[in-house]
């Protein structure tokens, strides 16, 4: 059952946050939706525009379709991650989303919240949920780049600015995390004291971590053992989680992660069967691995075993 991030945020708000978890094709869909079965867990598809592109944007809508009725029990939001204006409006007019991202904080505050409040007023019409961001995050994400120098956190003081500004349903904040697989140097954690003095200012109102896949080293080892190349990578402290969703976090995302288990499976099966050429194997082995990792990351969220209650608070 598709609902609303602002369904899901009243449920979660101060007791746990929703894993929020990017997908591409079918193979993550599946594993996606095993694993939050698995956990009892409700959950935020997040489709990128560089997935919408992957294929075709249909493509992967009738493969949430589907799997929304394989596992009629499951209950998520779809959600727009990193969209642009026009990329929100097409969004909102497809009927499919019931939430989307505007990301316009490379822009100036002023340019930010204009945007972001044209964005508000189309989504709200039509009753969908908009999730702003303010502050930059360093690191990469498909086409988005920002040097660690240029990468700031966000001000508590704007945040309560903006937000009363846009009318945007939840914020995604700079607190210390950042894209992609090379995220910190040395041992580093969220800036706690930044998420308490936001929620201060604005209580009760969803606040969202990007940038919060943990790149387990175990991963990389294995896709380093396998003939990968990755180097120097550090994620965020996964214990980290839960002590953000009492702060008013409501929203977690994680992509990256996500891509190691990939990338791992599909190394390891290739280099221990170097004569196999169907993909099927591997992409089974992954679904299952998938799966095992998403309700892993929903324990430590704190989402596994909620789906009962959040179900019963929305009446179906």
């Amino acid at each position: 059952m598709i609902v609303t991030t602002d369904q899901l945020f009243k449920h979660a708000y101060g007791k746990y946050a929703l894993g929020a978890y990017n997908i591409n094709n079918a193979e993550q869909t599946m594993g996606l939706f095993r694993g939050c079965i698995e956990s009892q867990a409700p959950f935020i598809i997040q489709i990128s525009k560089g997935a919408r592109s992957y294929t075709d944007k249909r493509m992967l809508e009738a493969i949430i379709r589907a799997a929304a009725e394989i596992f009629p029990e499951a209950i998520f939001a779809v959600h727009l991650d990193h969209g642009d204006e026009q990329t929100c409006y097409e969004c909102i007019a497809s009927g499919f989303f019931s939430s989307v991202m505007i990301d316009a904080s490379h822009d100036p505050f002023a340019e930010n919240v204009a945007i972001t409040k044209r964005v508000v007023a189309a989504a709200h019409a039509k009753g969908i949920s908009v999730e702003a961001e303010l502050g930059m995050l360093g690191g990469v994400e498909e086409d988005i780049k920002v040097e660690e120098g240029n990468a700031c956190l966000t001000d508590p003081a704007e945040a309560e600015d903006f937000i009363r500004q846009t009318g945007c349903d939840s914020l995604a904040c700079a607190i210390g995390t950042s894209h992609g697989a090379f995220k910190f140097k040395g041992r580093q954690s969220l800036h706690f004291d930044v998420l308490e003095k936001i929620k201060a200012r604005v209580p009760g109102f969803p606040l969202v971590m990007h940038g919060s896949s943990s790149v387990p080293k175990e991963e990389v080892d294995r896709i380093n053992a396998a003939g990968g190349t990755i180097k120097d990578s550090m994620g965020v402290d996964v214990n980290e989680y839960l002590p953000a969703a009492k702060l008013g976090v409501t929203k977690i995302n994680i992509d990256t992660d996500g891509r190691l288990v990939w990338t791992r499976v599909h190394r390891e099966f290739f280099r221990d069967k170097a004569g196999e050429f169907d993909f099927r194997p591997p992409g089974k082995i992954f679904m299952a691995e998938y799966a095992k990792f998403i309700a892993s990351r929903n324990r430590l969220l704190g989402s596994a075993g909620q789906l009962a209650d959040l179900r019963k608070s929305l009446g179906k």
